[in-house]
């Protein structure tokens, strides 16, 4: 049986053991003392002083990959509203019935006060009453329609 036909579960390379961490040099350790402090600096100039590390082997493990952040034993706190600076007085309305929002419009109705001479169509359909009274607006709305 040849290896191209044989499927993934064969293989020559073993993934269950980890490989050992090689020892640090010394002139990685002290660039990395450079790194540790700038990070700590940088981590209070933004407030996050939570963020810093306070023991340089932790910080160490935390750029190697094998940092565990301790876990926190305080309990969330429940929520709490903000407290009111000030109560606010109710004011009971003055009834309770709903009589609508005023009151009834006349309809517009054309009485025969004044003389109607007629209707003009100004623009696009709009219906424009013509009194006696009024025989320069008729003119106006003849030449505006042009």
């Amino acid at each position: 049986m040849t290896m191209q036909l044989l499927g993934p579960h064969m293989t020559t390379t073993q993934y269950s053991r980890k490989k050992s961490k090689k020892a640090m040099s010394p002139a990685k350790l002290e660039k990395l003392k450079v790194q540790w402090r700038h990070h700590n600096k940088d981590c209070r100039r933004r407030h996050i002083h939570s963020a810093q590390f306070a023991e340089f082997d932790d910080y160490v493990a935390y750029v190697s990959g094998t940092y565990k952040a301790p876990k926190s034993t305080a309990k969330p706190k429940a929520y709490e509203p903000p407290k009111l600076l000030r109560e606010t007085k109710d004011y009971p309305s003055l009834s309770n019935n709903v009589s609508g929002n005023g009151t009834r419009k006349e309809p517009m109705q054309y009485t025969g006060e004044r003389k109607l001479l007629g209707i003009a169509t100004m623009h696009k359909s709009n219906m424009v009453p013509i009194f006696e009274d009024q025989k320069e607006q008729a003119v106006e709305i003849a030449q505006m329609r042009r």
